[in-house]
């Protein structure tokens, strides 16, 4: 397997542990708002310090560039995280996450046009195998819990999601480092989200005491550092789509620990949709080693 798809891998597993964090930050008095601010600001010093450890010329973005970070961190990263709350909050949990899963296609469809991808047999059947995994993880989505604003909470929430891969590919495209790209998507999405909520609250009570400031701080880490860190370094060796779909490992890792941690039962059909998107991602690798065999 390629190292850029193990990064990718890598990155999903690690967003797999989001729903693990946020309900241990929010039993320390953290707001799904403060989480945004918290988790993109965090790690806005992680990616400073990595490129001042790296190279100091990462800083530097032409201006006429600046349109690709605004769209990766104020139009994805911001964009994505308010929809998908706000998703949360007028549907089911199951339902918010189904929308959100709707990246994958969205990315392969602006993926064709935009960087010329092409749209395979393989491809397609990946997609699909992992959408319908999907769903089958997210569990049923219930009658008459989808109102017409939900609704368009959802599909913002997966758009948004599907453009950091579009944005971020772009300013990789136009010779950016990926930590480049990381590091201006977070400043520009805490700063974004701190205008909108207001940064204090949080700030305050992550230093209420070592305990809630080390749990921000781990958060910030395995949730969105180390994830972007190694999603975004993915895409300069892998086609937007492909690592869309397999990013979608995050759902099995998030079932996995809930099964794990929380206890919470997993149906049949909840077992089948892992196999389903695990499925996808073999699917996607044995199309690349064909490649690979060729050369």
């Amino acid at each position: 397997m390629k190292k850029h798809s193990v990064s990718i891998l890598a990155a999903g597993v690690l967003w797999g542990f989001m729903g693990l964090f946020r309900r241990y930050m929010a039993d320390i008095g953290v707001s799904t708002a403060g989480v945004i601010i918290l988790r993109c600001g965090v790690s806005t010093v992680f990616f400073a310090i990595t490129l001042l450890a790296t190279d100091t010329s990462y800083f530097r973005v032409k201006l006429r560039d600046a349109w690709c970070f605004i769209g990766s961190g104020l139009c994805s990263l911001l964009f994505f995280s308010y929809c998908y709350f706000q998703a949360m909050t007028l549907m089911s949990l199951s339902a918010a996450v189904i929308f959100l899963y709707t990246a994958p296609p969205i990315v392969m469809i602006m993926s064709v046009f935009i960087f010329h991808e092409k749209l395979t047999v393989k491809k397609i059947l990946a997609l699909l195998m992992a959408f319908a995994g999907c769903v089958l993880v997210s569990g049923p989505v219930g009658s008459g819990g989808i109102t017409a604003v939900g609704l368009l909470y959802g599909l913002g929430a997966g758009f948004g999601y599907a453009l950091y891969s579009i944005f971020a590919r772009l300013a990789l495209d136009r010779g950016y480092a990926s930590n480049t790209v990381n590091f201006y998507s977070c400043l520009l999405a805490a700063i974004g989200a701190s205008v909108i909520w207001g940064g204090a609250e949080p700030v305050r009570v992550m230093f209420a005491s070592w305990g809630n400031a080390g749990l921000c701080v781990l958060s910030a880490i395995f949730t969105c550092y180390l994830p972007y860190l190694l999603y975004t370094y993915g895409l300069t060796g892998l086609e937007a789509g492909k690592a869309s779909i397999m990013a979608s490992v995050e759902l099995v890792v998030a079932a996995v620990i809930g099964v794990s941690v929380f206890k919470e039962p997993i149906t049949p059909l909840a077992f089948i949709g892992i196999v389903l998107v695990l499925s996808a991602v073999v699917l996607l690798n044995v199309r690349n080693r064909e490649k690979a065999d060729k050369v």
